[in-house]
């Protein structure tokens, strides 16, 4: 970054390096599923954003990191933006964390890089834990292609989402809260057909993970035996062709 300085009426040119925005993610359940790298750098930072201080100071003192937290979330990013991009301009280094998993990923975060990729702010993102790849690759479904659809309309425009995905024939990935599984696996036997294979992924790196798969009929009469628990990842394969139906058999 280059700007200008008034000295005795004259304009001196000054050069100023910007800080670097990074990407961190946090473990979507077990402590030692984050980086080296992630720790070290929450260390170093001159700033952490966090959704939810609470959460995150929880994650912190697991890790002895003594740093300022700030909060950044969904409902006040459009109001913090501007001043964090201030920051950065003036050579502090930030890093942004979820409560779980890589931000922006149907989290916090789009907003803020978009800002500081359009000021010319440095942004990296580090790997690390997402819940939607390890609930994909353990499906069995093909994970060659893809598509991540996150969360579904609570109730506008859900069932046209629904409907535009009929003829996907890519592996379909959804996030669910476990109060609305049992409605989406019923939506899904609807749209989709009851004999769908999907595979239902919850409390992933945790103690009570578990994977349910089988037909759209069979999980949703699993689920309405054992009342769903815990963050869900719903994989849902697509529909079939002559080409993946021979890569699921």
């Amino acid at each position: 970054m280059f700007f200008f300085v008034l000295k005795d009426n004259m304009s001196i040119f000054v050069a100023r390096n910007m800080g670097i925005l990074y990407i961190i993610p946090t473990p979507v359940g077990n402590m030692e599923d984050i980086t080296l790298r992630a720790i070290r750098l929450l260390k170093e930072v001159d700033l952490i954003l966090a959704e939810d201080t609470r959460t995150s100071g929880i994650l912190l003192k697991h890790f002895d990191i003594k740093n300022q937290l700030m909060s950044h979330h969904k409902f006040n990013e459009h109001g913090t933006t501007t001043g964090i991009i201030e920051r950065l301009k003036a050579g502090l280094s930030i890093a942004l964390i979820s409560d779980a998993g890589t931000p922006g990923i149907s989290d916090p975060g789009f907003y803020l890089v978009r800002e500081a990729v359009e000021a010319g702010i440095e942004v990296q993102c580090l790997p690390g834990a997402t819940a939607f790849v390890p609930a994909l690759v353990v499906s069995g479904l093909p994970d060659d292609r893809f598509c991540f659809e996150g969360f579904l309309p609570q109730k506008k425009g859900r069932r046209t989402r629904l409907l535009s995905l009929q003829n996907e024939e890519r592996t379909m990935v959804f996030y669910e809260s476990p109060y609305r599984v049992l409605k989406t696996l019923q939506q899904f036997a609807e749209i989709f057909g009851q004999d769908r294979k999907v595979s239902c992924c919850r409390e992933i790196s945790k103690v009570h993970e578990e994977s349910v798969r089988g037909t759209l009929a069979e999980v949703t009469a699993h689920f309405k035996e054992k009342e769903p628990k815990g963050e869900f990842v719903i994989v849902l394969a697509g529909k079939h062709t002559k080409d993946n139906k021979h890569k699921m058999e």
